[in-house]
């Protein structure tokens, strides 16, 4: 049995990132007013170092997180810290450059065999035949 390679995952350099630091929304105290802990995470599709199919795959993407100019904003803000905000969008960053690194599958149109054919005509009589029963017998 031939064994599966595991896909290559693609590494994005942390200088095609712009990161920004923002106030939190949502509840959270005297400490959500004072303290920027959700991070922006700014990350420009065309001018980066991914390969070209890989950039035309994200660009595809129907995903609101990207705006016509190509670029990509992730929004942390679920954890405490700024720290843990900023690994949590990388990791979002990563995951979703990583779902289009490789190419999808080409779908190779198939038709049904001549005995599947066959059985869903037999299958098909049968039902009629039950269906048939099931009429009112004329007197």
């Amino acid at each position: 049995m031939a064994e599966m390679n595991p896909p290559q995952l693609l590494q994005i350099n942390e200088s095609e990132v712009t990161v920004t630091a923002i106030r939190s929304q949502g509840a959270g105290g005297q400490n959500v007013n004072k303290v920027s802990s959700a991070i922006h995470l700014r990350f420009d599709i065309g001018a980066s170092s991914l390969p070209g199919d890989v950039k035309e795959r994200l660009l595809a993407l129907r995903d609101s997180r990207i705006n016509k100019t190509g670029v990509l904003v992730i929004k942390a803000q679920q954890q405490r810290t700024q720290e843990m905000n900023r690994l949590d969008a990388f990791m979002r960053l990563h995951e979703l450059v990583n779902s289009v690194a490789l190419p999808p599958k080409v779908r190779r149109a198939t038709r049904p065999s001549r005995a599947s054919r066959l059985r869903l005509r037999e299958a098909k009589s049968q039902r009629s035949e039950i269906k048939a029963q099931r009429a009112r017998v004329a007197e």
